[in-house]
C-alpha cells in the first residue's frame, strides 16, 4: 500500500509567549488541508526575518497584532504536495517558492496559489526560500526612490538580506551607495560597490567623509537611524525605513513593505541571471531554530539565515558554520580573494538532488523523467 504522506503530522515552529528566541517551540500537529485556490507546500527552506524578532518579542502590537501561540515565518520554498479545490496552477511534484503571511517555518505549510511561483532551477533552495521579505523589501524601497547616476544614497544594515539586494539594485541604476555594517563586513560590501562606513554614533559626520556630494536617499534598514538622515539633510519624503514605527510617527519619514509576488518574480529572474546575489550566511536546521534566531537578532550575519528542512549531508558540506562563507564573497569581483565556484566547491546545502539531476540531465541531452 502507497503510503500517503498527508497522513503524517506536521511540524511547526511556534512561540506561545512573547519573548526570545527562547519561547519558541517545536510542535507536531495535524497536517493542515489545503482549501479553495490553495495548495500543501512540502517546505525545503525558509528565511528569517528581522520583522519575524519583532513579532515575537511583541513589539508595537497596535501594528503587528498577534494571537498566541502564533506561528513563525514568511518565507518558504518547497515541493507542492496536494491542490485543494479551484487550485489549478500548481501541481502534486512541482517546485516553488513565495511566501505566507505567518507559519513558514513548518514542515507544511498550505499557501493560497497566488502567493507562490515556480521556483527557477537556476536558484538554490537556500535562496528561492529566502528571497520573498528581503527581495520584495529592497526593492519596492529602491523603486520608491526612483534612483538615477545622480543620486548618493544611504544603507543602513547593508550587509544584510534586504540591505545587500538594495545595495545592488541601487547600483545597476548608477547610484553611488555607501553602506553602514562592523568593520569585518566592510570588504563583503566592497564587493557589491559599496562604499562602507560603521555602525554607531555621529554616523553623518562619517558618511560626510565618504560621500562625493549630498546625501539624496537614505534607506534604513536597521532602525533608530532617521536623525543622521535628517542631519544629512535628506527630505523625508526620501528617508524610508522597514521596522522603525516611532520614526514613522514622530519624523514623518516614511515606511516600506514587502512587495506583492509580482516583484517577486522580477527579483527571482534578477538573481537566477546572476544579475544580483542574495548570500547564505548559515543554515540551520529546523531544530537549532532558536540558534538560528539569535545569530539573526546579532544582525552580523552577511546575507541570509536559513532553517533548513531538507538539509543534506556529504563530504565537504557547510551547514551552519557563523562567518562569511568564502564562496559568497568573491563571486563575480575581482577581490584578493581566491575565487570559488559555488557548485563546485560548496554545493547546496538544502534539497533531494532533483535540481543538480535535472542540470545534468540537461548537460547530457537526456531526459530527467522516466
Amino acid at each position: 500500500m502507497t503510503h500517503d504522506p498527508t497522513d503524517d503530522p506536521a511540524v511547526v515552529v511556534r512561540f506561545s509567549e512573547h519573548g526570545g528566541p527562547e519561547v519558541l517551540e517545536i510542535v507536531e500537529t495535524p497536517m493542515p488541508v489545503p482549501g479553495e485556490a490553495e495548495v500543501l507546500v512540502e517546505v525545503f527552506a525558509t528565511g528569517l526575518n528581522p520583522v519575524e524578532s519583532s513579532l515575537r518579542r511583541g513589539d508595537h502590537p497596535e501594528r503587528w497584532p498577534v494571537t498566541l501561540p502564533s506561528p513563525q515565518g514568511h518565507d518558504l520554498a518547497g515541493v507542492v504536495v496536494s491542490a485543494g479545490p479551484g487550485a489549478s496552477a500548481f501541481s502534486r511534484g512541482d517546485e516553488v517558492m513565495g511566501f505566507v503571511e505567518r507559519g513558514a517555518h513548518a514542515s507544511h505549510v498550505v499557501v493560497p496559489e497566488r502567493q507562490l511561483l515556480a521556483k527557477q532551477p537556476e536558484l538554490t533552495w537556500e535562496v528561492a526560500g529566502s528571497l520573498y521579505v528581503a527581495g520584495t523589501t529592497a526593492w519596492t524601497a529602491v523603486e520608491a526612490l526612483a534612483l538615477s547616476s545622480a543620486d548618493t544614497i544611504v544603507i543602513t544594515a547593508a550587509a544584510g538580506g534586504v540591505g545587500c539586494l538594495a545595495a545592488q539594485f541601487a547600483r545597476m541604476r548608477g547610484a553611488t551607495v555607501i553602506g553602514t555594517s562592523v568593520e569585518t563586513r566592510f570588504d563583503f560590501l566592497r564587493q557589491f560597490g559599496v562604499l562602507p562606513v560603521e555602525y554607531g554614533p555621529d554616523l553623518a559626520d562619517r558618511v560626510r567623509l565618504v560621500a562625493p556630494g549630498p546625501i539624496t536617499g537614505f534607506l534604513d534598514f536597521l532602525g533608530g537611524q532617521s536623525g543622521e538622515a535628517i542631519a544629512l539633510g535628506v527630505p523625508r519624503t526620501r528617508i524610508l525605513t522597514v521596522l522603525d514605527w516611532d520614526a514613522v510617527q514622530e519624523q514623518d519619514v516614511v515606511k516600506v513593505s514587502p512587495g506583492d509576488v509580482v516583484a517577486l518574480g522580477r527579483v527571482a529572474a534578477l538573481v537566477a541571471a546572476r544579475r544580483v546575489r542574495l548570500p547564505i550566511a548559515d543554515v540551520f536546521p529546523l531544530e537549532s531554530v532558536a540558534d538560528a534566531y539569535r545569530a539573526l537578532d546579532r544582525r552580523e550575519a552577511p546575507g541570509k539565515i536559513v532553517l533548513g528542512l531538507r538539509v543534506v549531508d556529504y563530504p565537504g558540506q557547510r551547514v551552519h558554520e557563523p562567518g562569511i562563507k568564502e564562496q559568497d564573497v568573491t563571486l563575480g569581483v575581482a577581490t584578493p580573494h581566491e575565487h570559488m565556484e559555488v557548485e563546485e566547491a560548496v554545493p547546496p546545502a538544502i534539497g533531494d538532488g532533483s535540481v543538480r539531476r535535472r542540470r545534468r540531465n540537461r548537460n547530457s541531452g537526456t531526459s530527467a523523467r522516466p
